[in-house]
């Protein structure tokens, strides 16, 4: 069976943190969809790691990392965090394994992501300008250069052809773009020469075949439910499909082969870039949450904005997954404010709903909250269950009646060692 670990909200919720303290029950840990725009922040032993790419299981002796082939993967960002990586005296060719069916980004996607962009003016969705976007257009219009075609004779003609399309769709879109292809180039070709020494797989074979041997396997997501592609808040969202069903085509997996569906969230809400954010808060409850939680997106690094937990969009991602456990992240940042607030009821063009609408623009949704009595206990030194505060545990029992799914584990710092099983 292949266990899922899936984010719930529009990302940042600290899945990078849980797939490293999960790992020690795992044979493989393999990631199944997005890209650079990704950021697992991981810490432990007093050093902060960011990995945009390579799975969060990288640390540990006895994991394997696969990339899957619903990834796509910018060459020069995984050398670089092959190359920041290089103080651990980690095995790549034996621990990180890529899928042959993963797709490549080019610098000319980057490019046309940011001429897009651009294009959009204050349309624009807030897209990270990683290429994310063009590449799995590229996908999805059958033009993309894979990672298996690197073991083939002809795949630099195959990148010619693809850059020169490129290019001449820039010159379509007639924005001001400065750029150097021949430098960017130079980096890229250096980086594809790192990514060919390492271990490429067909890797639905792989996991099928890791299955039949008795080999635990958690699939790790990126970015979050309400960024999917089809189910999140449309066109804010990411290029790829974000939640459980994107496992299955991203590893190659059959749906029946899914076991736990982990889904994580934070204590409240947070978002970066544009889009519909219901409970987003603009006053000094929200500030405090920012500086607190240390509200910055791990691969952009633009402050997040922030809200109060929104129990229906948590319902719905929960329901769209299929959730069997959930993780609760951030507890220690709601420390110190007297009352609580979750959405559990939305107006929607003046009428009562308890679902996710088609749209949630501020103009059209109205939030109904139910207040809670916050706490005033520091979190970040507990360790055991019975330690919570009274009133943490009752947000926790009011959180799981609403869903209908039990919270196993709650966070209460950064660290692997603050994570508190239930």
């Amino acid at each position: 069976m292949v266990d899922l670990l899936l984010g719930l909200q529009w990302g940042d919720e600290g899945k990078g943190k849980i797939v490293d303290v999960l790992t020690k029950d795992y044979d493989i840990i393999a990631r199944f969809q997005g890209g650079p725009n990704a950021g697992h922040t991981l810490i432990f032993d007093g050093n902060k790691h960011v990995l945009h790419t390579i799975p969060s299981g990288i640390f540990h002796d006895k994991a394997l990392n696969i990339v899957g082939n619903g990834v796509v993967i910018d060459p020069v960002i995984f050398k670089n965090e092959i190359d920041n990586l290089s103080n651990y005296n980690i095995d790549f060719k034996t621990k990180l394994l890529i899928s042959r069916k993963a797709h490549i980004i080019l610098p000319t996607h980057r490019l046309l992501d940011a001429a897009s962009e651009t294009l959009k003016g204050k349309a624009k969705i807030g897209s990270t300008l990683k290429g994310i976007g063009p590449t799995y257009m590229d996908k999805t219009g059958r033009n993309g250069l894979r990672i298996g075609d690197l073991e083939l004779d002809n795949w630099k003609e195959k990148y010619s052809a693809l850059a020169k399309k490129h290019l001449n769709m820039l010159d379509f879109y007639n924005v001001d773009l400065e750029f150097n292809l021949k430098e960017l180039e130079e980096e890229f070709f250096k980086a594809i020469d790192l990514l060919k020494s390492l271990t490429f797989i067909d890797s639905e074979e792989y996991f099928n075949q890791a299955m039949l041997d008795g080999k635990t396997i958690l699939a790790e997501g990126a970015q979050g439910s309400l960024l999917d592609i089809d189910f999140g808040t449309y066109p804010f969202v990411t290029s790829s499909n974000t939640t459980a069903a994107g496992a299955c085509t991203g590893l190659g997996v059959a749906p029946n082969k899914i076991g736990e569906v982990y889904g994580i969230f934070k204590a409240y809400t947070t978002r970066v870039g544009s889009g519909p954010f219901p409970t987003e808060l603009f006053d000094e409850d929200g500030k405090a949450m920012a500086k607190v939680g240390n509200e910055f997106g791990a691969t952009t690094g633009r402050p997040r904005r922030c809200g109060w937990l929104d129990l229906i969009a948590l319902k719905y991602a929960v329901q769209i997954n299929g959730v069997t456990q959930l993780i609760m992240m951030k507890g220690d940042v709601l420390s110190g404010f007297d009352t609580l607030k979750v959405c559990t009821t939305y107006k929607y063009k003046g009428k009562e709903i308890s679902h996710l609408p088609y749209n949630i623009e501020e103009e059209n949704i109205e939030v109904v909250y139910t207040k809670l009595t916050g706490w005033k206990e520091d979190l970040t030194g507990l360790t055991k269950a019975n330690e919570l505060p009274k009133n943490l545990n009752d947000y926790i029992a009011h959180i799981e009646e609403f869903v209908g799914v039990p919270i196993k584990i709650v966070s209460v710092g950064p660290d692997r060692k603050q994570t508190i099983i239930m």
